[in-house]
């Protein structure tokens, strides 16, 4: 009885350490100590607020199957403001995720992504599709559906033959994160890297509020794992390796969909006719729709997407491949249709919220190690240099970590502290009451330490 007992607990051991190193558990970014922070229109200076930002437990499933992801929602970088009129701040979802840690590849008929919640990004916000719940009504020639416009027919919820793109069409409603909350909601459609940080900026509201998201797009290294879709496999940023099985260097790995050439709106690109959309013109532009896109497939480029905007291929936290989506963008690293998952579910789409748990499971503790989070191997830019009344300091990654931030004058006196918040990518120091002179920046992170000199040169 006793051999017995030790096999099967050595059993459930080795299951349980097996799972501890699924990317599914281990990628989550936990915190139960910093709460969230926003904007108000027109003052740049961050409010900050009482719900805890990011994730603030996983667990798994005893028989390795699930994973249950406990967040607020909200994310460490600050939101807002929202400038279409949007009334909404994000606020506390206190959501518990059900995400299948061996996802399967529906073989049967793909499941149509949905309004809402479609996948969640590791710091717990949510993915919405491409969608913003505006659609075409032929009968009034008139949008229809969200907020200002009447029900679509078939009322609120339903679909049109034509459905507005959210990403073009509410843009001014965007943060510089580019997300925005739906009845509190805060999600994202698209990459969630600050507008700033793209090589064309096509909104400026990062010039007033600071330009920060959940990384930050480096075109050198392999993107990191951003989030999960609903079907359980993994989403990543906008940069991998050009060739499925690792090889090839890094690329921009990109969407397969490009706008249709049309003038009149009448039929969909596989030549269903519908209902009648409104001509293309500078209101209705290309692509103010959905349905102003088709799917080009590229044989032999294996940068390029599927028509669920994934592929099966070699990543750094799955060296023996698995399906992938990823957050595309163009050549200007603008958010690029269909954006990150869609207009159907590679996977089996079995994710879920509930509102307990209710059966065993283990609960993982986050213990990155120095070696998952290398700061020699980070760009951390430190602008302007010379400064004058400020600094700001931005890491160009995705960080895991709260990392340290200290200021040391030339005598190696201690000057000023902050921390960039694993989520984040940026963060400041007043030098207003500091002298000119030469200083030392010191970061620190898991016992790690890299030094960066700064000058202070006033007028």
């Amino acid at each position: 009885m006793i051999k017995k007992v030790l096999v099967a607990s050595l059993f459930f051991l080795s299951l349980q350490v097996e799972a501890q190193n699924n990317p599914g558990i281990t990628s989550w970014l936990q915190n139960t100590t910093i709460t969230g922070r926003h904007y108000v229109s027109g003052n740049s200076t961050p409010i900050n607020d009482a719900d805890l930002v990011n994730v603030q437990s996983v667990q798994f499933s005893t028989d390795t199957q699930f994973v249950y992801v406990s967040a607020t929602g909200i994310p460490a970088y600050v939101t807002g403001p929202f400038l279409d009129g949007n009334p909404s701040v994000a606020t506390a979802q206190n959501s518990i995720f059900k995400f299948p840690l061996n996802p399967i590849e529906n073989t049967g008929t793909k499941t149509a992504t949905n309004m809402g919640n479609i996948g969640v990004f590791i710091n717990g916000t949510a993915l919405f599709d491409n969608r913003d719940g505006v659609g075409w009504n032929t009968s009034t020639s008139a949008l229809c559906g969200g907020p200002g416009n009447p029900p679509c027919p078939g009322g609120p919820g339903a679909t049109s033959d034509w459905n507005r793109d959210a990403v073009p069409a509410e843009m001014l409603g965007f943060d510089c994160s580019k997300g925005h909350p739906a009845m509190g909601n805060y999600h994202h459609h698209q990459n969630p890297s600050a507008f700033k940080l793209d090589l064309n900026v096509i909104y400026n509201i990062c010039s007033t509020y600071d330009a920060d998201g959940l990384y930050a797009i480096d075109s050198t290294v392999h993107s990191p794992l951003i989030g999960f879709a609903y079907d359980g496999f993994p989403i990543y940023g906008a940069y991998g390796y050009k060739n499925a099985n690792g090889s090839g260097g890094i690329t921009r790995i990109k969407s397969g969909y490009q706008l249709r050439n049309i003038t009149t709106r009448t039929h969909w690109a596989d030549g269903t006719d519908v209902d009648d959309g409104p001509a293309v013109n500078s209101t209705y532009f290309l692509g103010y729709f959905k349905e102003d896109y088709e799917f080009v497939s590229h044989p032999g480029e294996e940068e390029y997407l599927d028509e669920h905007n994934g592929r099966f291929c070699v990543t750094p936290e799955y060296p023996n491949g698995i399906y992938c989506y990823f957050a595309t963008v163009d050549e200007n690293w603008n958010s690029a249709y269909p954006y990150a998952v869609g207009p159907t579910f590679y996977g089996v789409k079995s994710a879920t919220t509930v509102t307990s748990i209710t059966e065993p499971v283990y609960t993982y503790e986050n213990t990155t190690s120095i070696n998952d989070f290398n700061l020699d191997n980070i760009e951390i830019n430190i602008f302007p240099n010379p400064a004058n009344e400020f600094i700001v300091i931005q890491m160009n990654t995705l960080n895991k970590e709260n990392v340290a931030i200290d200021l040391f004058d030339i005598m190696g006196k201690h000057v000023i502290s902050t921390k960039i918040y694993q989520g984040t990518t940026i963060t400041h120091l007043d030098t207003r009451s500091l002298y000119n002179g030469q200083y030392i920046l010191r970061f620190t992170v898991n016992n790690q330490t890299v030094v960066k000199k700064v000058l202070i040169a006033k007028d």
